[in-house]
């Protein structure tokens, strides 16, 4: 027979409290190329644009099904042109 006692799933994004960086309040309810410009910054990544896209990415993976089809949207127009972005520099560099 099965417990009719539900668990509670306990995501492991829940445990992280990085105090690296934190992006200005409301960063990630703008549009997708503000966004982008904010997270490229020096003061929010300083680690490089590899950080600001993993950092858009954890924000998505923690909203979850919270987030909205439309600031999903937004928020992967945002990584599309950090990630462009680093594939400029890379370049650049090479």
């Amino acid at each position: 027979m099965k417990s009719t006692r539900k668990s509670k799933a306990q995501k492991w994004s829940r445990e992280i409290k990085t105090a690296s960086t934190f992006p200005p309040p409301g960063t990630f309810t703008k549009p997708g190329e503000e966004v982008a410009r904010i997270m490229a910054r020096k003061e929010v990544s300083p680690r490089g644009l590899g950080s600001a896209i993993r950092m858009v990415q954890m924000f998505i993976n923690r909203s979850g099904k919270n987030l909205s089809a439309q600031r999903r949207s937004e928020l992967e127009k945002a990584k599309r042109i950090l990630q462009s972005k680093l594939r400029e520099e890379s370049q650049r560099a090479s």
